[in-house]
């Protein structure tokens, strides 16, 4: 699966994941929207979660910018846009932390998902924390990957998110 990254470059050059994978071939770099090709577009703002369903695109793209600067508008891109569903973080910035992957745990995740598993292991070798990525997600992610589409992700996550919730002590 080819793997594009709209790149803002308004992160820390040296903890950019999305420079690292381009650096060793595992990813495109691109400077606007306009020259970023089309396909599933990995957004936190999507209305329907990433599932088995989109596997057809040949295609993952991924915004890389800081959790600060994120918005919607800056999701500008063709292609079906999708979100990841929960998946914790294992990078030193965010660990533990759900919903706040980089760019190269984003991308491992969407590929566990849409059955390029290989491919995942492959992006994460590079990083101290990769394998960490794999195996705090492993049961989520699949669980995610044996769903048929978007509703039966986010029912999965459902499970996820109320577990979560027990956890704090907080009633449903």
């Amino acid at each position: 699966m080819q793997l594009h990254v709209r790149y803002e470059g308004d992160d820390d050059p040296e903890k950019c994941t999305a420079r690292r994978l381009a650096h060793l071939g595992h990813a495109t770099l691109h400077r606007s929207a306009r020259e970023t090709p089309p396909g599933v577009v990995l957004d936190p703002f999507a209305d329907r979660a990433l599932s088995p369903a989109d596997a057809g695109d040949d295609r993952l793209v991924a915004l890389d910018c800081s959790w600060e600067t994120a918005t919607d508008e800056a999701f500008g891109l063709e292609g079906p846009h999708r979100s990841l569903p929960f998946l914790v973080a294992a990078n030193p910035v965010n660990y533990g932390t759900p919903f706040r992957l980089n760019t190269a745990e984003a991308f491992a995740g969407a590929l566990t998902i849409l059955g390029h598993r290989d491919q995942a292991e492959g992006i994460l070798e590079t990083f101290s924390w990769g394998d960490t990525f794999l195996e705090l997600n492993a049961e989520p992610l699949a669980r995610y990957a044996d769903c048929a589409d978007s509703g039966e992700v986010v029912a999965v996550q459902d499970d996820y998110l109320a577990d979560d919730e027990d956890d704090t002590g907080v009633d449903e």
